[in-house]
């Protein structure tokens, strides 16, 4: 959780937020443990890519 937390530059509770509403990327827990699958979280990524304007 803290490492994707890092990666996408959010506190861990946005996280936790975004599951609850179902709009972050799919994790899995693992017995007490959140995980996340790299090409999940990449897809969510370009899922939520804005195109600027010059594009």
């Amino acid at each position: 959780m803290a490492e994707l937390a890092a990666y996408l530059r959010v506190p861990a509770n946005t996280i936790y937020k975004w599951r609850h509403l179902g709009e972050g990327p799919k994790g899995y827990r693992i017995g007490r443990y959140l995980r996340f699958d790299p090409t999940d979280v990449l897809t969510w990524l370009e899922g939520r890519r804005e195109v600027s304007a010059d594009d």
